[in-house]
């Protein structure tokens, strides 16, 4: 019961994405679909409504909008993360992506491979900062943090 199984990207004032981001996007959705532990904690001794869960995804006001409903749309929580924490990792993890995309097009398989590995070890960096986050919030495993930061990522783009 503690997982998300419906998903939606609030792109209120989104630029529109590059081919590549609105792929990452929907792997990252199915997969997060797909295999996920998420349950968000209860605050000043509140219950929170047993899942699964359905999680909007936003940025309002300069700060990251986690707005999570149970399946039957009882409000199960919201909380705002400030973006500051995930800016650099954000942008190192668009640089090494665009390297990534640059370098499958006309590097050998040995570069790419190496690129690749940066670019995972980026990728779980980002994760780690968002699971640190969401720490008294809500309680995720790291394939789900990870895949939640590759949406964060895409709300971050342009």
């Amino acid at each position: 019961m503690n997982r998300i199984t419906k998903i939606d990207i609030d792109e209120t004032g989104l630029a529109a994405p590059t081919p590549e981001i609105e792929q990452e996007r929907k792997v990252a959705i199915f997969d997060l679909l797909e295999d996920n532990s998420f349950a968000p904690i209860g605050r000043d001794g509140r219950a929170v409504p047993e899942g699964p869960y359905a999680l909007n995804l936003g940025i309002r006001d300069k700060r990251l909008v986690f707005d999570i409903d149970t399946e039957a749309g009882e409000k199960a929580g919201e909380f705002h993360l400030s973006l500051g924490p995930f800016r650099q990792v954000v942008k190192d993890y668009f640089q090494i992506c665009e390297s990534y995309f640059d370098a499958v097009k006309k590097l050998p398989p040995a570069q790419i491979e190496a690129i690749d590995m940066a670019r995972r070890g980026i990728h779980n960096e980002g994760a780690r900062v968002l699971k640190e986050r969401l720490e008294g919030k809500a309680e995720l495993d790291i394939d789900t943090a990870r895949r939640l930061f590759t949406l964060i990522c895409v709300l971050h783009w342009g």
